[in-house]
């Protein structure tokens, strides 16, 4: 039989929300309400306090709420933009828990990230780590994913070719 390699047949089923990849969605969920509750009620309360640990926690914010939806949507598309939001918050988490521990003074009041998260149970840190690692063996699937599978056509049947007689054959 020869195997062909043909684009699978588009799935309607969601794989990523199923088992492991529910709770990771239901804590972005839950970061994301966090972190939109926490910067909504700075900003209107307290803005002229810390503008940019304020702005800082409302990006964050901003960064859960794509990441979330990101999470539950099926496709290429939606993966890369999983990807992109996840890398963005690990950098995010990093470079403001770096900078909020060198330099207290730039942040005089907490932002979601500041010290790596600490507010949050650290969870801003190892999140994204989890989330890359759940992405990386979560590839997507469907009509613009490039996943083949072998798929079996049925043979074509020729007309046998002649052979020529041997020496032993009259």
């Amino acid at each position: 039989m020869i195997e062909v390699l043909r684009p699978r047949a588009v799935s309607r089923s969601r794989p990523r929300v199923r088992g492991i990849g529910r709770v990771l969605i239901a804590v972005y969920g839950v970061l994301a309400l966090a972190a939109t509750g926490r910067s909504f009620v700075q900003i209107v309360g307290k803005f002229d306090q810390a503008p940019l640990a304020y702005l800082l926690s409302a990006l964050a914010a901003v960064v859960y709420i794509v990441a979330t939806i990101a999470l539950t949507q099926p496709g290429r598309i939606w993966h890369t933009v999983a990807w992109a939001t996840i890398s963005f918050e690990m950098l995010g988490v990093l470079v403001v828990g770096t900078l909020s521990l060198l330099d207290p003074g730039l942040f005089p009041h907490d932002t979601v990230w500041s010290m790596f998260g600490r507010g949050y149970l650290f969870i801003p840190l190892v999140i994204p780590v989890l989330g890359m690692i759940w992405l990386s063996r979560n590839p997507p699937e469907g009509p613009e994913s490039n996943h083949t599978e072998p798929t079996h056509t049925e043979p074509t049947h020729t007309a046998p070719t002649p052979t020529a007689p041997t020496h032993g054959d009259a």
